[in-house]
């Protein structure tokens, strides 16, 4: 079984930064691409960034040049640090990962760590 743990989450004042982690752990042979979602109050989770396991890299528009994705592929873990933050990014934010174990080859969700962007 494997398991996703974000964190990083909390109060950040607009224009401010947060980073968040996710760490993987269990019976992981390989992971492939890691993303980072996020769902605010009332709205459908949507996709803010992913990374392959070769480290390319994808955005959603609302948070190009302002949020970037990274990964270390030695720790299985997976960031996402996010800078000039606005209102509009708050949100609980879940980590995503595609997976291998000895068993099988699966797509894992974090439980989520909240931000809120409020002065």
């Amino acid at each position: 079984q494997v398991q996703l743990v974000e964190s990083g989450g909390g109060l950040v004042q607009p224009g401010g930064s947060l980073r968040l982690s996710c760490a993987a752990s269990g019976s992981i042979v390989s992971i492939y691409a890691m993303g980072w979602y996020r769902q605010a109050p009332g709205k459908q989770r949507e996709l803010v960034a992913t990374i392959t396991s070769g480290g390319n890299t994808n955005y959603a528009d609302s948070v190009k040049g302002r949020f970037t994705i990274s990964r270390d592929n030695f720790k299985n873990a997976g960031y996402l640090q996010m800078n000039n933050l606005k209102p509009e990014d708050t949100a609980a934010y879940y980590c995503n990962a595609d997976v291998s174990t000895r068993a099988s080859r699966a797509n894992y969700w974090g439980q989520g760590t909240r931000v809120t962007v409020s002065s």
